[in-house]
């Protein structure tokens, strides 16, 4: 029922931009669903547009991969100590305070924009991460670890068995935004340090040309790569044991 609803909605809301396109009748200022698709279909033949694809969902991918690992790896450290957990603190605070295009103009200065997308993509997602981690841990149930104490469970059965269907959920729903994130940073980023070969480098010659089907084209690749990429974290996460929280 509710697929059904959804699926209504998006053929509405393409009927008004078909139609919105229609009355302004300038393939400059807004082009219709239509020729964006015409475009798109025309660009699928091109290596190009495959090797692009290839190397910015690469250096989102790692990006985000690390900022995933490390911030489990350390939400759980902080957890454990709270020294580290003070020490990390206004570092974590700062990566999710600070704005995107102050870090990519430092970073252009510091080391050019070729693993730019992949920095930005760690800053913006390693917070989310660290923080869902931080707060799966804390919402552990203490009836559960004291029963573990008192049975001497090893460490490794403890996190297995009582920490891990406690953190999921928490990292689930992380993701599920952490995932949108890091492509619309990773993008942007790639669009001011316009490295070569990338997604980011199409879109800025886009509005260099005054190329709007162009520009709606490879905003309509990044939304269904970051839907595609939400799609297959979620799956990971529910094959780590997540189950119905995705």
């Amino acid at each position: 029922m509710y697929r059904r609803w959804r699926i209504i909605s998006i053929v509405f809301w393409i009927l008004i931009w078909q139609l919105a396109a229609q009355l302004i009748d300038n393939s400059i200022f807004l082009v219709g669903p239509l020729q964006v698709a015409g475009t798109l279909i025309r660009s699928l033949p091109e290596p190009d547009f495959w090797l692009r694809i290839v190397h910015s969902w690469l250096r989102i991918a790692i990006g985000f991969t690390s900022a995933l690992i490390l911030g489990i790896f350390l939400g759980a450290l902080s957890c454990r100590r709270i020294v580290i957990r003070e020490f990390l603190g206004p570092a974590v605070q700062l990566m999710k305070s600070i704005p995107v295009a102050s870090v990519v103009i430092l970073l252009l200065l510091w080391a050019g924009s070729r693993h730019l997308s992949a920095v930005i993509s760690f800053v913006v997602v390693f917070p989310p991460i660290y923080f869902a981690t931080v707060e799966g841990i804390r919402h552990t149930d203490p009836g559960l670890l004291e029963v573990a104490e008192v049975f001497c469970m090893p460490f490794v059965r403890k996190v297995w068995y009582l920490y891990r269907p406690s953190v999921l959920p928490y990292l689930a729903s992380a993701c599920k935004s952490a995932v949108g994130m890091s492509w619309k940073s990773g993008a942007a980023a790639e669009v001011i340090g316009i490295p070569e070969g990338t997604i980011g480098e199409r879109l800025y010659l886009s509005k260099i040309y005054l190329d709007t089907a162009q520009l709606f084209a490879w905003t309509a690749v990044i939304l269904i790569l970051s839907m595609l990429s939400e799609r297959i974290v979620l799956w990971l996460l529910k094959r780590a044991g997540v189950g119905r929280c995705c």
